[in-house]
């Protein structure tokens, strides 16, 4: 008798999140499977999602897809006389439902060409919902800006500042008619800028001095920090030494992280310090006299709610958020908000004596989500490698391993049979029409 462990069962009992928005009168329905799609560099994550139509309600007409990003700058309790604050630019714009004579013809022409497959949430939703769900997809061009958003304060209303996207469906005639409100839905969505960890062991630095012209020598204030590229969780350590070669006495040391915002399209820059701490440890520094120590911040977005004008990496209602990640190619062309960080060390030498600063440029970014399954399946193939320990047994090990084995791709396949219809939808709540849409 093959004895199957029980952590089998427990491994592929997993149920799969779906966001669910329906149009105010009931027509359409848009399931997505994530609102968040990264930018890993050399590709970006495709936008794949189920669409629900009424087609009794249809009646000849067609359903139209299309990504649509919004650029605000602007307060909109301030655009009056026809003045408006935001630009908008649509991404992509495609014929879902019935699918586009182009591309059917195309595929027709093409011996080799096969319509693109479908993922596996794609098809679950599918075979869940029946013949009235249709799958869609879209691809957002890599020059495209990342969601970034200017967090509000707590009297603002209105939209908030910054970069959004939304994922738009809507029932018309043609694609150049104006979407109604009651027959569309649009879902906000987020586009992130993944990282994997650099290889390289830079340690940014920066060495400033201060003379005086009163009194002979220098103050000299040297900054490194630990790394780089550092990602949003980790903490980032300043390595700060003073030699004081002149006749004043540093009072105090404040470290922090600032973070440096630019509007492209107005040309606005603008500053907020995200963490900072200050000490009066080994002060007073005395002429002559040298000081050396290491600081550590943690900056952090729930360190920061509330504070007008913190940049975030979208802000949406259901989800927490990071602050946002660093600009990794900016360009003078830019569309978009442009992000940098600095860690600045402030030492303060008093009223007269005034003060010496120290800026040292870094990089806060993204994670991306499929390093750390790799690295986990790394390190368990090393460490398996340096205990010695061979991939296959011999002999009667081998048996049994192989029998467990088999018992497990069995259970796998019938636990992903079952799973079919193992979703958990989070609905939108929408206030919908009470009476039929007559058209």
């Amino acid at each position: 008798m093959i004895s199957v462990p029980v952590s089998l069962f427990l491994a592929y009992a997993v149920a799969v999140k779906v966001y669910k928005k329906t149009a105010p009168n009931g027509k359409i329905t848009v399931y997505l499977g994530s609102r968040d799609f990264g930018d890993h560099g050399d590709y970006v994550d495709t936008i794949d999602g189920v669409v629900v139509v009424d087609e009794e309600y249809l009646k000849g007409r067609r359903v139209f897809g299309q990504i649509v990003t919004t650029f605000r700058y602007g307060r909109e309790e301030d655009e009056i006389m026809g003045l408006h604050f935001s630009r908008q630019l649509y991404l992509a714009l495609e014929q879902v439902y019935p699918p586009a004579p182009s591309k059917q013809q195309t595929i027709n022409e093409t011996s080799n060409s096969e319509p693109q497959p479908l993922n596996k949430l794609q098809d679950k939703l599918l075979r869940k919902l029946g013949s009235a769900a249709h799958p869609f997809t879209f691809q957002l061009p890599k020059n495209a800006p990342p969601s970034v958003t200017l967090q509000p304060g707590p009297e603002d209303q209105g939209p908030p500042l910054g970069v959004e996207y939304e994922v738009k469906m809507f029932v018309a005639d043609n694609e150049l008619e104006k979407p109604q409100r009651r027959n569309s839905v649009a879902m906000a969505i987020r586009k992130l800028q993944y990282t994997l960890p650099s290889p390289s062991a830079r340690q940014p630095s920066s060495i400033v001095s201060k003379g005086f012209m009163l009194s002979p020598g220098k103050l000299n204030l040297e900054v490194t920090l630990d790394r780089e590229l550092y990602f949003h969780g980790d903490k980032i350590s300043a390595h700060v030494t003073v030699s004081n070669y002149s006749k004043k006495n540093v009072r105090s040391v404040k470290v922090s992280i600032v973070q440096h915002t630019e509007v492209t399209l107005v040309n606005g820059h603008y500053s907020k310090t995200v963490a900072s701490l200050e000490s009066k440890e080994g002060c007073p520094i005395t002429p002559g006299a040298s000081f050396s120590k290491v600081y550590q911040l943690l900056p952090l977005a729930a360190s920061n709610k509330d504070r007008r004008g913190i940049a975030l990496d979208g802000m949406l209602k259901e989800a927490d958020t990071n602050l946002a990640s660093s600009t990794l190619t900016p360009t003078s062309d830019a569309i978009g908000i442009v992000i940098s960080y600095v860690a600045r060390v402030r030492l303060y030498l008093g009223a007269i004596g005034g003060d010496l600063t120290a800026d040292v440029p870094f990089k806060l970014c993204t994670l991306d989500p499929g390093h750390g399954k790799t690295v986990a399946e790394s390190g368990e193939e090393n460490k398996n490698k340096e205990s010695g320990q061979p991939a296959e047994s011999t002999g009667a090990n081998t048996t049994s391993t192989t029998n467990v084995t088999t018992a497990g791709r069995r259970l796998k396949k019938q636990m992903t049979r079952e799973m079919s219809t193992d979703l958990i939808f989070e609905d939108f709540a929408r206030r919908r029409q009470e009476s039929e849409d007559l058209e």
